[in-house]
């Protein structure tokens, strides 16, 4: 295990340790101290490390990433996981707006609450929510999965596509387009498997599940006041 203090090396210092490190390394635990709410910290990691952040953090921590898992023992700021691609996220803490926004892949885990526009316009990405998430959540989601463990604020789905939503909690309001949908056993059985990854008890028969009715990605003249 290696340790990296921030506030001595700074945001650029840190990162560019991890971006040179070997691809055969065997050095592939990190500890950051001291990340101060900086913005940027372990973007664009391409490489199977862990990385752990001992603190909070600012925009965008962990954006881009490839391959590593990065482990924030604190908040983050907005954009957390920002175009994931593969490996994991997790928040220990809260997150900010945007959270998981554009992400390909991989796996986003906040214990605590997200704020407005989590999951905004996935691609593939699970996000699992242990507390509430904010409005306009999933807005354009694409594909992937985001998974609520308590509550959702006003618009949720709003012009969703083939993503797959699930809230444990109220939900305020759904968005244009976005529906509430049949629970099936493949779903329950995907449902349980996300919540194990994410380390829940929570039990799937307590979730409902959203998604899209199809009508605004598919033009009908008759539904033209709703585009």
């Amino acid at each position: 295990m290696s340790e990296i203090d921030l506030k001595k090396e700074g945001v650029t210092g840190v990162n560019q340790r991890l971006y040179k490190l070997p691809k055969d390394t065997n050095d592939r635990h990190w500890i950051i101290r001291n990340p101060m709410g900086q913005h940027a910290i372990a973007c664009g990691l391409d490489a199977p490390l862990t990385v752990e952040i001992q603190g909070h953090v600012g925009f965008y921590c962990g954006g881009m990433n490839k391959h590593a898992d990065i482990i924030i023992h604190g908040h983050a700021g907005v954009g957390v996981a920002e175009n994931l691609m593969s490996g994991t996220v997790w928040v220990k803490g809260n997150a900010s707006e945007s959270a998981g926004a554009t992400a390909n892949g991989g796996l986003l885990v906040i214990d605590g609450d997200a704020s407005s526009r989590c999951g905004i316009s996935m691609k593939g990405v699970d996000i699992v929510v242990g507390g509430s998430i904010g409005h306009m959540s999933a807005f354009m989601a694409q594909r992937g999965n985001l998974v609520v463990c308590g509550d959702a604020g006003d618009a949720l789905g709003d012009s969703i596509y083939e993503a797959r939503l699930y809230v444990k909690g109220k939900v305020t309001s759904l968005g244009s387009d976005c529906i509430e949908k049949e629970m099936r056993a493949e779903h329950l059985e995907d449902l349980a498997k996300l919540l194990e990854r994410a380390k829940r008890k929570d039990r799937p028969q307590d979730f409902r599940r959203y998604g899209s009715a199809r009508k605004l990605y598919n033009f009908n003249v008759d539904h033209a006041d709703a585009y």
